[in-house]
């Protein structure tokens, strides 16, 4: 057995193995095909043109490729690997996979081997050994060149496509020719779209020291882009960052009024959504023709502006939950002389948290004192004491509705709404 160094011809038999292969070669490329399409169903459903030309000289040169690095020692040249970034680009544009590309190369070698390893002896073991590491050397940096190529190439793809479609929602958003954009994007328009606007908290991670909290938005962001995508069974169009932004979901057929078992749909989706990112979502939703998307749009972020200056809970908000509150968050003379029926309690914090906690429990002062974690004395206490103050008793009927409207514009105009 001979010791062997790295520029040394591997022989078996005493001929050298890159001379058993050429020899072989006629009868090699016609195997390696052979086997790439039994094995690889993205290439049996190539043309039969593509399979007997461009992919057979692809197996071809290979081969040839991998009998230089058994003659010389040396790995294939930056050229060489460079034809084979090339190559890999135009299957990924063709949609093979980015495994059955890779996979082509590790079977061309393993037919090159299979050809030659019967004729050797057990006296050419350190022969087999360097055969061995030329293949696995040959194969690393191979599998590099095909993953640089095919990735370039779907990354600029997806470069592309994405420029289209935010061309479609650009379109959309201003109410210009969405049917000439989504043409380009190669998209089909829907009847409609689910506008919705989403106000994204943190993640735990976010606020925790020591955590990159850049890397923990991006992770946050990623997950709801992810559960949209599964939960919708498409792409929506989106203009997302770490604290929320927009997402058109196309519906087919429209929703009427996001009435019924729609806004059922809609609120676990956005609890699936919530879930999914692991922070608390504020969305505020309306459902628009393709025409209407920027009104929508437009509606859709001013109520959830509405619904977070109001101290709406997060979850699904549509206009109906806040006709109220929208319309007062219109400037008016009216508005600003509700909200100043409670200006006497702007100094007493506690007395407007128990007033507008009383009514959201339907005046029952044990809810509220519950919910406020003190004793149901303390509510009787706070309430009788901003009716002193506002001359609102927010017991009586007419009083109480007047309250209601006074909140909510006192909510708005401290928000700056």
């Amino acid at each position: 057995m001979t010791t062997h160094k790295g520029d040394q011809v591997p022989r078996f038999g005493g001929v050298p193995v890159h001379e058993r292969i050429r020899a072989a070669a006629p009868a090699l490329a016609p195997a390696v095909m052979a086997r790439l399409v039994a094995v690889l169903p993205a290439y049996g459903a190539l043309p039969s043109e593509q399979l007997r030309g461009e992919v057979t000289r692809e197996v071809d040169r290979a081969i040839r490729a991998f009998t230089e690095v058994l003659r010389t020692g040396e790995p294939p040249g930056q050229a060489e690997l460079a034809r084979i970034s090339e190559s890999s680009a135009r299957r990924a544009d063709e949609g093979v996979p980015l495994e059955a590309v890779v996979g082509a190369y590790h079977f061309g070698a393993q037919e090159c081997a299979a050809q030659v390893l019967t004729a050797a002896t057990p006296d050419d073991l350190a022969d087999v050994l360097l055969v061995q590491d030329r293949l696995l050397g040959y194969l690393r940096l191979v599998s590099c060149a095909v993953a640089a190529g095919y990735v370039q190439e779907r990354q600029t793809a997806l470069s592309d496509d994405q420029v289209a479609r935010q061309a479609l929602l650009s379109s959309l958003l201003a109410g210009g020719d969405a049917q000439a954009a989504a043409d380009r994007a190669g998209l089909a328009l829907p009847p409609c779209y689910l506008v919705l606007g989403i106000t994204m908290g943190p993640h735990p991670d976010e606020l925790r020291p020591g955590v990159n909290h850049a890397v923990a938005a991006r992770r946050k962001l990623r997950r709801l882009r992810g559960e949209l995508r599964r939960s919708t069974g498409g792409d929506p169009l989106s203009a997302l960052s770490g604290t929320g932004g927009l997402v058109l979901v196309p519906a087919d057929p429209p929703p009427a009024d996001l009435a019924g078992a729609d806004r059922v749909r809609l609120a676990r989706l956005v609890d699936e959504l919530a879930r999914a990112c692991g922070a608390e979502l504020l969305v505020a939703a309306a459902a628009a023709a393709p025409a209407e998307v920027a009104a929508a749009a437009r509606l859709v972020g001013e109520l959830r502006e509405v619904a977070r200056a109001s101290g709406r809970a997060p979850g699904l908000h549509l206009l109906d939950d806040l006709l109220v509150e929208y319309q007062l968050s219109r400037p008016s003379p009216a508005r600003d002389r509700l909200a100043a029926l409670l200006a006497p309690l702007a100094t007493r914090p506690e007395l407007l948290d128990t007033l507008r906690t009383f009514l959201a429990c339907g005046l029952d002062r044990r809810g509220a004192a519950a919910r406020l974690q003190v004793h149901p004395n303390t509510v009787d206490y706070r309430v009788r004491r901003a009716t002193e103050l506002t001359g609102l008793d927010a017991a009586r009927g007419t009083d109480q509705l007047t309250l209601r409207a006074a909140l909510a514009a006192y909510d708005l105009a401290a928000a700056g709404s």
